[in-house]
């Protein structure tokens, strides 16, 4: 506050401030549950890289389909229901196998759920077979 002229000159209104924030605050609020959706999308698709990683060594070794599968179910906080692998073997021993490994995503935060659809991620992981 300043006195000028005999007049008492005040900051901006505080009225005002209140208003813009209320109406940016639900952006701000929109803008970081999607940045959090994001991470979230991009933590599942490391896991589905370890994933893959490790069920090419399980299929690598001679692990079964049925094992290569469950080890792939083990490797992370995946949901088993939204994981599919395929496991395919070319040649014999010393050939190479081959892993994919499919996951869908959820997206399932508050109203950014709703806005983004759920994500299908992959991975695939070739390895020699020993």
């Amino acid at each position: 506050m300043t006195r000028r002229g005999g007049r008492i000159e005040r900051g901006p209104d505080l009225g005002q401030t209140t208003v813009e924030l209320a109406l940016v605050l639900p952006l701000v609020l929109l803008t970081l549950l999607f940045v959090v959706q994001v991470g979230l999308i991009a933590r599942d698709q490391l896991l589905v890289v370890h994933a893959a990683r490790e069920a090419a060594r399980a299929a690598a070794v001679g692990d079964t389909d049925q094992q290569v599968r469950q080890v792939t179910a083990r490797a992370g906080s995946l949901a088993a229901t939204r994981l599919h692998v395929s496991v395919t073997r070319r040649g014999g021993h010393g050939g190479d196998v081959d892993v994919l490994v499919r996951y869908r995503s959820v997206t399932d935060l508050p109203l950014v759920g709703v806005l983004v659809p759920d994500v299908d991620l992959q991975a695939t992981v070739v390895m020699r077979q020993e």
